[in-house]
Order: structure tokens, then C-alpha cells, then sequence
């Protein structure tokens, strides 16, 4: 069953392509550029910054389409407050990004006392038939220096299209794996598992998850962010 779902998702995906455009994706960029360097809240302004989750991905992450506080990273958000902890959120979503672009603005997106990074790119390279070899090379580049600043990473991944042959959609997902296997990171194989292929989950383009969807994701994330935030640094 799960199969035919992720199928469908990605053969929606597949049909309906990256509906992004150079221009949204620059304000895209430009948003989450802006985000990190807004001024503190007055609660922060005492010197202590507060640790950050940063969520590092595309459109999915972003929450086009969707208001601020209703993207899944802001639900996560709520979720850290609900529980007492204290953790500023950096929703790093860039529309239309694919894993080049997410390591070009990794520096950018790093900045501050980050503690946990959530990568969820991917879905923009296989959308434009990009060799999985060199998505995986770019993960690898952003989980090194993840590690290298001792970051605790969940790595999400995602599906590709059908019509980039079985031979692709095989080697395109086992890179998800393969990374959190060598990385040592936590992994959800399937960042839209349980809201893909359903339209009641969905926006009108079939791609993006609209308020219920992105519930869901948020809760599929936090199974693995909670842990993250428990490993010691």
C-alpha cells in the first residue's frame, strides 16, 4: 500500500514538474536570508542566544502556500514550547532549491549556536533528472560540515519520479540511506510519508501538504527530532 502511494505522489510529481520560478525562488532565498538576521526579541537581547534547530530544504520545508506558522517547521516550533524547550527556529525552506543550492547558503544558514540541522533537499534534483551521484556528493559536503561543528543532523529523504527509469529511482533513494548509514544520522526514509497520494492532505497542486498535511509531517519529523535534541554535544 505504501508503495502505490508513493508512486502516485511521484507520479504527480513527475507530471505537473518544478512549478517554481527563478524569480520566487530568489525571494525565496532572499526570506530566509532575511530571516536569519532579524533582530532579537526583546527576551533575547540579554546577550544569551538562544540554541538554533535550522531546517535546511526546498518548498516542502518553506511551506508554500501555507502561512507562516502553519509550515511544518513552525509547528515543530510549537511542539519545543509546548515541552518547555527552548530553541529558536530557523525555517531555512527555499522554494524550487535543489541540494546545490542548499549547500551554497549553508554557511549563511549555520550561523548562530545551531544544534540541530534537519536536511530535507533532494526533491528538486530529481524533478530535473539530476545524477543522484551528485545530490549525494552535495548531502555529504553539508553533513561534513555539520559534523565538523559537532551539529546533531536528521536527514529526510525523498522519492523520485517514475520516469526517470527504475535504475534512477533506485540509486536516487539508497543515496538517503547510504549517507545516514556512513554519517552515523538519524533518517525518515520518506519526508511525506502518510500524506503523499492524498488529496484530502494536499493542496490543489496534489504536491505540497496544506494545513492537515503538514500536521503530519511535522509529527513524522519530531519522532526523529526529539532524540537529536537528547544526544549530548
Amino acid at each position: 500500500m505504501r508503495r502505490l502511494v508513493v508512486i502516485a505522489f511521484i507520479t504527480l510529481l513527475a507530471g505537473c514538474g518544478g512549478n517554481d520560478s527563478p524569480s520566487s525562488r530568489a525571494q525565496g532565498a532572499q526570506r530566509a536570508q532575511d530571516a536569519q538576521r532579524e533582530p532579537r526579541a526583546p527576551g533575547a537581547q540579554t546577550g544569551v542566544a538562544k540554541p538554533r534547530i535550522v531546517f535546511l530544504g526546498d518548498s516542502l520545508t518553506a511551506g508554500l502556500g501555507l502561512s507562516t506558522d502553519q509550515s511544518f517547521p513552525s509547528l515543530i516550533g510549537t511542539k519545543l514550547k509546548e515541552r518547555g524547550l527552548d530553541y529558536e527556529v530557523v525555517n531555512a525552506g527555499v522554494s524550487g532549491d535543489t541540494s546545490a543550492g542548499g549547500l551554497r547558503r549553508l554557511d549563511w544558514s549555520l550561523e548562530g549556536d545551531v544544534r540541530v540541522l534537519i536536511v530535507a533537499l533532494g526533491g528538486n534534483d530529481a524533478l530535473r533528472g539530476l545524477p543522484p551521484r551528485e545530490m549525494k556528493k552535495n548531502l555529504a559536503a553539508i553533513l561534513n560540515r555539520a559534523r565538523d561543528r559537532k551539529i546533531a543532523v536528521v536527514l529526510a529523504g525523498m522519492e523520485a519520479p517514475p520516469n526517470n527509469g527504475d535504475d534512477y529511482t533506485r540509486e536516487f533513494r539508497s543515496v538517503y540511506s547510504e549517507l545516514a548509514s556512513e554519517y552515523k544520522v538519524r533518517l525518515i526514509p520518506f519526508l511525506l510519508q502518510g500524506v503523499a497520494g492524498d488529496a484530502s492532505l494536499n493542496q490543489a497542486d496534489g504536491i505540497h501538504p496544506n494545513v492537515r498535511g503538514a500536521q503530519i509531517v511535522a509529527d513524522l519529523v519530531w519522532k526523529e527530532l526529539e532524540p537529536a535534541l537528547r544526544r549530548p554535544n
